[in-house]
This record gives structure tokens, C-alpha cells and sequence, in this order.
């Protein structure tokens, strides 16, 4: 029985893979054993008697299972723990990507004109300040905000209509005494003229 190495590192070369993934017919090593050049090997793969064999399974199934698990919270208690509190989710990065989320926000209400800069100011030192845990948080405090401007513009905006309303109708007022009084002079003067008409009327 003849070596088939040099027909398995040609069948290797030929169909792009190992020499462990190749597979020789036994039923037909003579006519292997004759295959001496690539050529051959080609002829050998399509006839069926030398084969690649298919990739080994390296199934992900029990890994998909432990991912579903620690999904819901398995497999992390403290004996599954290495590192510290801190090295396993740094506070500092927390903070940071919460920082970054609250300002992102901040700059898209202001160029969106759905907050001037001097409230923009205002929430971002807020922010700084850890006033606010989440996006959800500010957003409320936004509404809020927005919402007692508008009362205290819509209550001033009523007062002034009110100063306006009374000071027109104590105008008015101030309006029609003058009229009245000025009827009242001009019907005294009246009354005071005509006796001095009638006086020499009697001589």
C-alpha cells in the first residue's frame, strides 16, 4: 500500500483547505495513488473519490442559554464576580454618559427654540450640580418650568390688562366729573346772568 501524501497535499492545495479536512476513497487508492498532478486531483474531486470534509459543529446553543440567563439577572452573584464594584461599572463612566445625555438634550431644546440660553444656562449648571438622575427627570423639570413661565406671563399679562382697564375707566370718570362740573359752572353762570337781565326791565 502506497503513501498518500503527496495526493493529500495536492487535494489540500487544489480545494483550498487542510490536509486533515481532506478525504481519500479506500476503496480506490490505486487510482489515487496514480493521481500524481493537480490536474489529476481535479479529475479525482469531481468523479466523487476525494472529498473536503464538512466543517465540525461548534454548536452556541448552551451559549445563547447562558446569555438569555444573565440577561434576566443569572449567573452574577458575588461568587461570579472578579473585580470591584467599581472596575466592573465605573462610577466616573457613569457619570460621564450621564452627563453627556442631559447636555446633548440641553443643546437640542435650545437650537430646537424650545428653551432660551439664560434657562439653558440655568439647567446645565443644574446638571452639573447633579440635580437631575436621568433625561426623563429634566425633561419633567423643562415642562415644569415652561409651564410656571407661561402661568406668570398669562397672570401679569392679566394684571396689566387690569391696571389698564381701571385706569381707563378712572379717566373716564375723571372725564365726565370735569364735564359735569364745567355743565354745572356754565348753568350757574346762566342762572347768575339772567336776574341782572331782568333787573333793569323792572326800572
Amino acid at each position: 500500500m502506497s503513501s498518500l501524501k503527496l495526493q493529500k497535499r495536492l487535494a489540500a492545495d487544489v480545494m483550498k483547505c487542510g490536509k486533515n479536512k481532506v478525504w481519500l476513497d479506500p476503496n480506490e487508492i490505486n487510482e489515487i495513488a496514480n493521481a500524481n498532478s493537480r490536474q489529476n486531483i481535479r479529475k479525482l474531486i469531481k468523479d466523487g473519490l476525494v472529498i473536503k470534509k464538512p466543517v465540525a459543529v461548534h454548536s452556541r446553543s448552551r451559549v445563547r442559554t447562558n446569555d438569555e440567563a444573565r440577561r434576566k439577572g443569572r449567573h452574577s452573584g458575588f461568587g461570579k464576580r472578579k473585580g470591584t464594584k467599581d472596575a466592573r461599572t465605573s462610577q466616573k463612566g457613569m457619570w460621564i454618559a450621564r452627563m453627556r445625555v442631559l447636555r446633548r438634550l440641553l443643546k437640542r431644546y435650545r437650537e430646537a427654540k424650545k428653551i432660551d440660553r439664560h434657562l439653558y444656562h440655568e439647567l446645565y449648571l443644574k446638571a452639573k450640580g447633579n440635580v437631575f438622575k436621568n433625561k426623563r427627570v429634566l425633561m419633567e423639570f423643562i415642562h415644569k418650568k415652561k409651564a410656571e413661565k407661561s402661568r406668570s406671563k398669562q397672570l401679569s399679562d392679566q394684571a396689566e390688562a387690569r391696571r389698564n382697564k381701571v385706569k381707563e375707566s378712572r379717566k373716564r370718570r375723571e372725564e365726565r366729573q370735569a364735564l359735569k362740573k364745567q355743565e354745572m359752572l356754565q348753568a350757574y353762570e346762566a342762572e347768575d346772568a339772567a336776574p341782572a337781565k331782568e333787573v333793569p326791565a323792572k326800572k
